[in-house]
């Protein structure tokens, strides 16, 4: 008996700075049939709202509307790119809630050390640099119940050690969320 190929969900999470969305959309490009969802954007998307680290009501506006993307593109036989800072309650929330589809959920949080991390936020554009908040998020993933295994260190990676990275994601399993 055939088994159906399982459509799968990749979050890629960490502190700013650390290669999320230049790798994320990379993983997308390299999917045969893949969308891409980009947490930052759905959070712009409400004018009027508040900063997610500000509000627990804007955190459960934007990962229900993460959820109903989601859901979305596997209903069209996507593979889905999630880019956004996600801790393990909101990934399990998210595997919970895709319950029933024929969906595996990877999850990898890229890691760097203190001092590349800051480094990397002082290349960014002035109006996209997170300062402070680069190292309330490094101390929020330390502090949180995130399992080691999904750490995946990218401190001494530069763009072009991406295709590698992927590679990382894409084919070891301790990623996978059971």
């Amino acid at each position: 008996m055939n088994k159906i190929k399982a459509n799968k969900v990749y979050i890629l999470s960490g502190p700013a700075g650390v290669g999320k969305s230049t790798t994320s959309k990379e993983l997308a490009k390299k999917l045969a049939k893949s969308s891409y969802i980009s947490g930052d954007y759905i959070s712009h998307m409400h004018i009027n709202g508040k900063k997610p680290w500000e509000s627990r009501e804007e955190v459960t506006l934007i990962w229900d509307n993460i959820l109903s993307l989601t859901k979305n593109f596997l209903r069209y036989g996507n593979d889905v790119v999630v880019d956004y800072v996600s801790f393990p309650q909101e990934v399990r929330w998210l595997k919970e809630n895709l319950k029933g589809l024929n969906v595996e959920v990877i999850y990898a949080v890229l890691w760097t050390d203190i001092e590349t991390l800051i480094k990397r936020d002082k290349l960014r554009e002035p109006e996209n640099r997170m300062g402070e908040r680069c190292l309330i998020l490094f101390d929020e993933f330390l502090e949180s119940e995130l399992e080691e295994k999904h750490f995946l260190n990218t401190s001494n990676n530069s763009t072009l050690d991406i295709p590698h990275v992927i590679n990382e994601i894409m084919n070891n399993p301790k990623y996978k969320i059971i």
